[in-house]
């Protein structure tokens, strides 16, 4: 049992290490100007306008169903006109954010990672090498790069539906005043909120770009591998949005605070 767990903890820190790696790898390939714009267009047309349907209607109806619960809670004080500044300021700072990003790695993560697996299974990487051309600047750089250019477009779009919606249901069916609750989703709404969403969705933009490269570039031979690199790219690009968010929000709230 104690040298499982140490192999486990060897293959983690291992793996830490190569997507590091990677990501040195992403950044220099950057900065050498060897991407092209037509790779980019088309991977910011896959990962970003295909996932706007996904990303609109999670928006939507988290942003409904917090209204629905904020007002029960808040209806036995007789502060209903409260519920749509709380949901503007989770859904800004905190449910935007990572509930896009939990989308996007279920769809996108798992999009890439089969995509660069079956053609790492099918020796077309290798073929690229063969051509004096680099897998990374070809491959991982556009869909990195679109990842995180999409990710805060999205993560906008999904807060501006859920608040949106919130307001939907709470003035025409919760019957809310709608003045007073607009009015105080202006008054404790403040910027930091919004610029702390944006730069949590810069970050699991990377994340899911690299974690998921990462794995359909690693994967082992044949369709089960490429099943398993799937399965892990996105539960591995979930659980490292979950993680990163807690610490985010410490740091992110501190430098904007001071």
């Amino acid at each position: 049992m104690k040298g499982h767990g140490l192999t486990w903890m060897t293959d983690w820190l291992q793996g830490l290490g190569q997507v590091t790696l990677l990501a040195w790898d992403v950044m220099r390939s950057l900065f050498s100007q060897r991407l092209t714009g037509r790779d980019l267009l088309y991977q910011l047309y896959f990962i970003g306008v295909k996932s706007q349907s996904v990303v609109l209607i999670t928006g939507a109806f988290t942003g409904m169903v917090l209204a629905a619960q904020t007002y029960f809670q808040f209806h036995r004080v007789r502060m209903d006109t409260a519920t749509l500044a709380v949901v503007s300021i989770s859904m800004c700072s905190e449910l935007g954010p990572v509930l896009t990003g939990l989308m996007v790695a279920g769809r996108v993560g798992a999009a890439l990672a089969a995509e660069l697996g079956t053609m790492r299974v099918t020796e077309q990487i290798d073929a690229l090498r063969t051509l004096a051309t680099h897998p990374v600047d070809y491959l991982v750089v556009p869909r990195v790069l679109a990842t995180l250019i999409v990710m805060p477009l999205l993560t906008t779009e999904s807060i501006a539906v859920g608040i949106g919606a919130a307001y939907a249901i709470g003035v025409n069916y919760l019957e809310i005043d709608p003045a007073y609750s607009w009015h105080w989703m202006r008054y404790y709404t403040e910027s930091q909120d919004v610029i702390t969403g944006i730069c949590k969705a810069l970050i699991y933009g990377v994340l899911i770009g690299l974690i998921s490269c990462y794995k359909g570039m690693t994967c082992r031979e044949g369709a089960e591998g490429v099943g398993r690199a799937t399965t892990e790219a996105v539960v591995y690009s979930a659980i490292a949005i979950l993680i990163c968010n807690f610490f985010l929000t410490l740091v992110l709230n501190q430098l904007l605070a001071t």
